[in-house]
């Protein structure tokens, strides 16, 4: 069942019911300013950091779900009072007519009822710290329409954290300042304190009464749903003073027969120059704030800002782009993978529907793998991300797991000790380097959790990492697991001479100690990447120490990470084996299989293939492929978290779509073009669009996870948006199945496709270059026959960078 359709013309998903199974979102920035917006106006807006910099209130687990947001109320004097919202929500009035459209960037929602029409355009513009709405009210009555508008938001007192626990403090600092006849309505809490800042929500018009205090316009007892101001008709005029603040505009509005009016309001974000110097009590700098309205106080002015955000993402887009034979293929490739990988970067896991940007920030692991996904699109930024990446690295290679967006400071409360992390900081940087071909980041001076006093190379940082896990090995040869790797819930670490006895937690150097398979797997691939790096810089001699390495970690994942038809998963504190045919649940795990094979582990031994037979066998399903079998049906305190999980849920056998496409790379890596497919296409949100009412999250994006087949609701998604899934489906698409792999010495062309996936055409914008590949498919999965560069047959697979040269016509017969 479908609840809208994608218009990939106009680059949109369009909603055309308000009851979608779960709120289907979008983000709105691009750069510091940042929204989120539901499909019924709910969600919220921060600046830099979700955390710290909240501006308006959004309440999660809340019934009904989705409730806080930025409402517009219409109350239509004609009809006895009836009051209706453009996004349904928050009086759920029935409409006669509603569509929301979630673009790149924006969103539109038009609605109508009794013959009132109203189009409203959200948006965050590309240079300023503001959201832009754009509402336009039409009358399609044969009389003259009599309305009232009001508008609402509630401010959140910045501290997102601090605003929902701190009651007994924070219901005494609530403050505003009314301008232009509350027109313009300031929020300025606590800037007395420390906060050089305020916030500002105005309108383009005079206003007819305003209210800044929730109690005064909700009523004591009421919610957004039935305000007691909307209900009387009038505004109170309200100043807040303690208590909750928020800003509402009432303007009444005549229309004439087919006439429109037009209303411009601005939610914005103003910072005081650092050497404003207030000259008495409660003066705040209005200037930028009015400067920042008077900007967009214009349709023409709103119009220009959304041809500069839609021109922007089509530049961006435009740097891999296909035409083929395969709408939905092209749609994700084209669209909407990019577009969530560009969220991914932005955010990180800190802010969505499920994450509320209080608990997390930037993550260490999960921001090196977003850049993959983002790195051909925005490479000076990806450059800024992997120093400020590297900056929160302890010297001994191991990181804070997460860290603050705004500070850049690590979290103490996440800690470390996730051994997976160091290694990433290689792929990343790996990432961009093939992408730009700019060694000089490598030779940039980074300090170690941002100490410069203890600062070292980016490369010095990198070869901490390798070291890191070189030299951190368990009685097996394999890498040790630390905390957790990948897979947060897998904790192996814990011992007890007694059973029965609570478990402690051991260091490497105290008791016995876990191993991952996985993490081999990775420090295979990882480390010959490290090693090329090594190569770039003149450095044989490392570049061969790192090699021997690699092969240390390679011989133990084939002996000791083989058992006999799979990868194992990993080594608990016990040395018995997690992920083996020994375990009477959680046989076989998904991760070393797909990581294992990509990196190349066990394909010359015949034991790939194994493991990819193993996989389709046994964790398969209509759905995805899901993370381990059986799923474990009691607890396991010695695994730590991974079977506290109801059977098919999150770690505990769920289909997580993260992993998926490392399954289907390790195809690729094969030559299994139909398998790849096959496997790419069951979490692809545009081939399951259809069942929509099944999976429930957005089907324009990617989900963290999806309900596996031990679970009740089999098939369900969870967790949409902020998912790793977004970029290494984007790289499993882009570099594998399609095959267009960026190298140190330039692109590699090299598809893998299902048989009958046809011929292509690629646009591919590399180092200064555009390269304009053709690709001539002739029913083969895998495998070029010729490769012809501007009219030149070349050997092999790679088209050798040339500095100077813009434009490079390709012709690949498979």
């Amino acid at each position: 069942m479908k609840y809208g359709f994608f218009d990939d013309n106009a680059r949109e998903y369009v909603i055309t019911t308000p009851k979608t199974p779960l709120p289907w979102i979008n983000y709105l920035g691009n750069k510091e300013f940042f929204s989120l917006i539901s499909n019924t106006c709910g969600g919220y807006t921060f600046y830099k950091d979700a955390k710290l910099l909240r501006l308006t209130r959004y309440r999660y687990n809340n019934v009904p779900y989705d409730n806080n947001g930025k409402y517009f109320y219409i109350k239509d004097l004609n009809e006895n009072g009836l009051v209706w919202n453009p996004g349904w929500q928050p009086v759920k009035t029935t409409l006669d007519s509603y569509e929301c459209r979630h673009g790149l960037g924006y969103s539109k929602f038009s609605s109508s009822k009794s013959n009132v029409k109203a189009d409203l355009l959200t948006f965050v513009p590309m240079n300023d710290n503001c959201e832009v709405s754009k509402l336009t009210i039409t009358n399609n009555k044969d009389t003259v329409a009599k309305l009232s508008l009001f508008s609402y938001v509630e401010w959140c007192l910045w501290n997102a954290d601090d605003d929902m626990k701190n009651f007994q403090r924070n219901l005494s600092t609530g403050e505003v300042e009314i301008a232009n006849g509350g027109s313009v309505l300031f929020h300025k809490t606590e800037y007395r304190e420390r906060r050089n800042h305020y916030a500002v929500y105005g309108v383009n018009t005079e206003v007819n009464g305003y209210d800044t205090s929730r109690d005064a316009f909700l009523g004591a007892y009421n919610g957004p749903d039935s305000p007691d101001v909307v209900a009387n008709g009038k505004c109170t005029n309200s100043v807040a003073s303690g208590w909750s603040p928020i800003a509402s505009h009432q303007i009444d509005i005549e229309l004439a027969p087919s006439e429109s009016k037009t209303f411009i309001f601005t939610l914005g974000y103003i910072e005081n120059p650092e050497d404003q110097k207030w000259e008495s009590y409660g003066v705040i700098n209005k200037k930028p704030a009015f400067a920042m309205l008077d900007k967009y106080k214009t349709v023409e002015a709103v119009d220009a800002a959304l041809k500069e955000l839609n021109d922007y993402w089509s530049e961006l887009l435009g740097i891999y782009h296909i035409k083929s034979s395969n709408e939905k293929v092209d749609r994700m490739v084209n669209i909407w993978n990019q577009y969530q990988c560009m969220v991914t970067f932005n955010m990180s896991r800190s802010a969505s529907y499920y994450e509320s940007g209080i608990g997390r920030g930037m993550g260490f692991r999960d921001s090196c793998q977003d850049l993959l996904g983002f790195v051909h699109l925005i490479p000076d930024r990806a450059r800024e991300r992997i120093i400020d990446i590297a900056s929160t690295q302890f010297q001994d290679g191991s990181a804070y797991h997460q860290y603050q967006p705004l500070t850049k400071k690590g979290n103490s409360d996440i800690g470390s000790g996730f051994n997976d992390d160091p290694l990433w900081l290689i792929a990343g940087t790996s990432a961009y380097i093939r992408e730009t071909g700019d060694i000089s980041i490598l030779n940039e001076m980074v300090p170690f959790d941002n100490d410069m006093s203890v600062a070292k190379t980016l490369m010095g940082h990198l070869k901490c990492s390798f070291d890191f896990t070189a030299t951190h090995k368990g009685p097996h040869g394999l890498p040790l697991i630390g905390r957790a790797d990948w897979n947060d819930c897998l904790n192996l670490n814990c011992f007890s001479e007694h059973p029965g006895e609570s478990f402690q937690t051991f260091g490497p150097s105290e008791g016995p100690v876990a191993e991952s398979v996985f993490i081999a797997g990775m420090f295979v691939k990882y480390g010959e990447e490290y090693a090329q790096l090594c190569e770039l810089l003149g450095d044989d001699a490392e570049a061969k120490r790192a090699r021997e390495e690699v092969q240390k970690v390679y011989d133990a994942a084939i002996t000791a990470g083989w058992d006999g038809e799979w990868f194992v998963r990993a080594y608990d504190a016990y040395s018995n084996k997690v992920g083996s045919k020994e375990c009477e649940e959680g046989q076989i795990y998904i991760e070393p299989q797909g990581f294992c094979v990509l990196a190349g582990i066990g394909v010359k031994e015949g034991l790939a293939e194994k493991a990819l037979k193993s996989v389709e066998e046994r964790l398969d399903t209509k759905y995805g492929v899901m993370i381990l079998q059986p799923a474990y049906t009691k607890y396991h305190l010695e695994l730590g978290e991974v079977s506290s999980y109801p059977p098919g849920y999150k770690e505990n056998a769920g289909i997580f779509c993260h992993n998926n496409p490392w399954i289907s790379i390790a195809e690729t890596v094969m030559g299994h073009g139909d398998r790849a497919f096959d496997v790419y296409k069951k979490t692809c949100p545009a081939y399951i669009e259809d069942i929509s009412e099944i999976h429930c999250t957005e089907p324009y994006v990617y989900s963290q996870m999806v309900a596996g087949r031990d679970a009740k609701f089999h098939g369900q998604g969870k967790n949409s948006w902020l998912t790793g899934t977004a970029a290494w489906t984007f790289v499993n698409i882009s570099q594998y199945i399609l095959g267009i792999y960026p190298t140190h010495k330039g692109l590699s062309v090299d598809p893998c496709l299902p048989s009958d996936f046809g011929d292509f055409e690629l646009t591919r914008k590399y180092r200064g270059g555009v390269y304009n590949i053709s690709v001539k498919q002739n029913g083969s999965q895998k495998g070029v026959k010729k490769l012809i560069v501007n009219g030149k047959e070349l050997s092999g697979n790679v088209i050798p960078y040339e500095e100077g040269v813009k434009e490079y016509n390709v012709e690949v017969i498979m």
